[in-house]
């Protein structure tokens, strides 16, 4: 059995990363196009953040695959394109409420979080574990944020 190194990832490691890859390129498109639904220039900085830093975990990713023969995904998931339409509907229904927006992100969090806490255990003690403990910290902090901004809209 040989050792795994970032250059020699096995083929279930290269799985779970595209698997990240698609959730992060679904967490950025999510909150850029809710960012252009929100009013509050605040919310709005916020998720564009998010976003962004959501696409720079995605472009590690996809070098590591890369790195490794193989053809990075560059597309998010269609469930998350379902979820997005489902986002400007409801947005639109509710004249683009903040908190209605809020609460479907907080989903999204939900999703990208659980889908890191999965590849983290699927994973354990590959050579990229210490990336993904890394962007699992990032992830975990714009989830808790996020929930913090909903919670705090709530008590409005």
């Amino acid at each position: 059995m040989s050792l795994e190194t970032k250059h020699d990832l096995n083929e279930a490691t290269v799985k779970e990363l595209q698997s990240l890859i698609r959730a992060c390129i679904d967490s950025y498109d999510g909150f850029h196009e809710s960012a252009e639904e929100l009013d509050d220039p605040r919310l709005k900085m916020a998720f564009k953040e998010l976003g962004d830093q959501r696409s720079a975990m995605a472009s590690e990713l996809q070098q590591l695959v890369e790195f490794n023969g193989e053809k990075a995904e560059n597309d998010g998931s269609v469930a998350a394109k379902t979820h997005r339409v489902w986002i400007n509907i409801r947005s639109k229904l509710s004249s683009g409420e903040t908190q209605a927006i809020l609460e479907e992100a907080e989903r999204g969090e939900d999703y990208i979080k659980a889908a890191y806490e999965d590849v983290l255990k699927a994973t354990a003690g590959s050579a990229v574990n210490d990336l993904l403990t890394e962007q699992y910290t990032q992830v975990k902090a714009g989830h808790d944020k996020i929930r913090d901004l909903r919670d705090a809209g709530r008590s409005k």
